[in-house]
């Protein structure tokens, strides 16, 4: 591929993968450097899950983002130049991954992606660990309540509880009740007693601190009940959700609802690494296998690069600054020459917010029991409908101690979703079923295609 903004500079093919925060700040750098790269993205419009465009905009900037318009704005604006000046691949699934070459699918069909340097910046999704009651209708992810708000403009229930773990439990809950929702009560299930171990890491970003601190005095002001420590026990209903049963200062208690969203932090979405090969280390504080990567975004294989949620959680800013010194490194390592200056001051602005967010994570650390006391008769794999009761019966029988040794005996993670939400409880209960480590039981293989593909697609085959 031949750069053709900035001067035209001759080089290798580069291409983005994802249009949040990282992706978008990645290739808008490598525009501005003379190269003109291939972004794809599987939403219409970039911007990424915390800065996701509604197709026909009802409410302003400031309303949507919060805090965060400003910002929202600038990731938009660069994300329109992309599609005026890269090639821009929007609604378009990657879903395979091999040296050199992407296959994608999107409106064009089936057709593969020839790269020479490729940035993963591939975003995170909720993590949702398996409790009795979750696959009832209205249980929604964190996540999918806030698309649901912020694409269409609706609110998943009038009367919700949001319960789980992580800075998003609030930002959501604040969100919806400032929407009109009436919020029942939100139920943080992490220790109240990391957040004053955490308090001089978070204390390094004083204006971030504040505005989650915003977010809990607002919803208390309203009379929003919010419960540290709470444990969620189940959702109960018939032909849906009905009320949300709960261990709140160690007294059971029953809340009526008509919506649930759940969440306990967020998962990075690595099988694009997988499949290439990348290196993974365990992260204790994530509780999560995680691409290997260098300060500068290198993972383990030549050419591949990685930034975002999609590499290890780090939220929005920190995404940013991956992503650009990510772009400078593939300038870089392809002889293009990069200010060095520019280099530094972002080192020290991610070390600053990489801090940060080690603080949240041992602020709302997952409770050692998270996802491993779920009843038998709990669904854990929905795609699969494999209950709690098979996996501990296969762990013991058969003395299982390797989570793709589990999957071979009961299925668990082969279906649509390939383990994209049972995955983490899988593990969680596997290593209290064994009394191990959850790093101990590894992690679940990728496998092509990492999302489904439709038939039309399929009926499209580019050569």
């Amino acid at each position: 591929m031949t750069g053709t903004a900035g001067g035209g500079r001759n080089t290798p093919g580069m291409v983005v993968v994802g249009a949040g925060p990282a992706g978008v700040r990645a290739a808008h750098t490598l525009l501005a450097h003379g190269v003109r790269p291939v972004v794809v993205d599987e939403a219409p419009l970039p911007g990424g899950q915390i800065y996701r465009q509604a197709a026909v905009p009802r409410a302003g900037a400031r309303e949507r983002y919060g805090f965060e318009w400003k910002r929202a704005a600038a990731i938009h604006a660069a994300g329109a130049e992309l599609r005026r000046c890269a090639d821009y691949r929007a609604a378009t699934t990657v879903w395979n991954a091999a040296p050199g070459c992407l296959d994608l699918a999107g409106a064009a069909g089936i057709e593969s992606l020839p790269y020479a340097r490729l940035l993963l910046a591939t975003g995170a999704t909720d993590r949702v660990l398996p409790f009795a009651g979750w696959t009832l209708p209205g249980v929604y992810s964190l996540g999918g309540a806030q698309i649901a708000l912020k694409s269409q403009h609706c609110l998943v229930g009038p009367r919700i509880v949001f319960a789980g773990t992580g800075p998003l439990l609030y930002l959501v809950a604040y969100q919806y009740a400032r929407a009109g929702a009436q919020v029942q009560a939100v139920l943080d299930c992490a220790s109240p007693a990391g957040r004053a171990r955490a308090l001089p890491a978070l204390l390094n970003q004083p204006a971030t601190l504040a505005k989650g601190l915003y977010y809990l005095g607002w919803l208390r002001a309203r009379g929003v009940p919010v419960h540290r420590g709470a444990q969620l026990d189940g959702a109960l209903g018939s032909a849906r959700v009905e009320a949300v049963r709960a261990r709140i200062g160690g007294a059971a208690r029953t809340l009526a609802c008509d919506a649930l969203a759940v969440g306990h932090g967020l998962r990075a979405e690595t099988q694009l690494a997988d499949l290439l090969d990348c290196a993974f280390d365990f992260d204790g504080a994530q509780r999560a296998w995680l691409p290997r990567r260098d300060a500068d975004g290198r993972s383990s294989v030549p050419g591949v690069y990685l930034a975002g949620d999609g590499a290890g959680i780090g939220g929005a800013h920190l995404a940013e600054i991956a992503g650009e010194r990510a772009a400078l490194a593939m300038l870089a390592d392809s002889g293009v020459p990069v200010d060095a200056a520019r280099l530094r001051r972002l080192a020290r602005r991610q070390e600053r917010l990489a801090r940060f967010r080690r603080g949240l994570d041992q602020a709302f650390a997952l409770p050692a029991a998270a996802g491993a006391g779920c009843d038998d008769a709990v669904m854990v794999c929905r795609c699969e409908e494999v209950r709690a009761g098979v996996l501990r019966s296969a762990a013991q029988q058969y003395a299982i101690d390797d989570l793709n040794r589990l999957k071979a005996l009961t299925r668990i993670g082969m279906g649509l979703c390939q383990g994209r939400m049972c995955q983490a409880g899988a593990a969680e209960l596997l290593a209290d079923c064994r009394r191990i480590p959850v790093a101990q039981v590894g992690r679940l293989r990728g496998q092509a295609p990492v999302k489904p593909l439709d038939m039309a697609s399929l009926g499209k085959v580019q050569p």
